[in-house]
């Protein structure tokens, strides 16, 4: 199982990193060990200084596929989520101007937040799904699919020329504007329309 993630594809979030705008999907990966589940809280590592939430609507994939095509790839995720893409910004921003890659920023433990999954069916839109993130009761980020640069079957036609996916990969789609640090004892909830999809601590 591997876990695909696209960067900077919503244009607010971009703009408020001061990112251009990509021309393709932006994409990195994280290991398995990454995932952070069933609520258990987020410790915050030892390693910089400040840890920024990014809250995304996450597909799974449920049949083996090369080379989608786009008119296809809605036949590859039957269930959809809410994830958190933990990002240590600082550290993220000396790697970048050194030119390096983005895995220590991106991919250490616990940077992987999944809830669990629901049909796809549940919601008869996907183009146009409202998530939001909310931090001790106050709504940090609040986005709505159809903002999404690529749409949630561009991104599976995309990432497919480059890696075979398989059954059980995780895409996790991109976060809208709105990120921000956490800190000890923050408490973390995410939502997809009105149901809410995790509520954890932060440790």
């Amino acid at each position: 199982m591997k876990i695909l993630c696209i960067g900077r594809n919503y244009e607010e979030h971009a703009k408020e990193l001061k990112n251009p705008l990509p021309a393709e999907p932006v994409v990195f990966s994280k290991p398995d060990s990454a995932l952070l589940r069933n609520n258990n809280p987020f410790f915050l590592p030892g390693f910089a200084k400040e840890f920024h939430h990014e809250v995304e609507v996450v597909v799974r994939i449920n049949k083996l596929g090369k080379n989608i095509e786009e008119r296809f790839a809605n036949r590859y995720y039957e269930e959809i989520a809410l994830g958190v893409d933990f990002t240590a910004r600082d550290l993220q921003d000396e790697l970048r101007s050194k030119g390096l890659p983005w895995e220590k920023c991106k991919a250490f433990d616990g940077s992987a937040v999944l809830s669990d999954f629901v049909p796809k069916s549940d919601y008869p839109d996907l183009k146009n799904l409202n998530f939001s993130l909310i931090v001790n009761g106050e709504v940090r980020q609040s986005g709505n699919t159809r903002d999404m640069i690529y749409s949630i079957d561009q991104i599976i036609s995309h990432v497919s020329k480059y890696f075979t996916l398989k059954i059980g990969d995780l895409i996790y789609t991109g976060t809208p504007a709105g990120v921000g640090a956490v800190k000890i004892n923050d408490k973390l909830q995410g939502f997809i329309e009105d149901k809410c999809f995790f509520d954890f601590m932060v440790k």
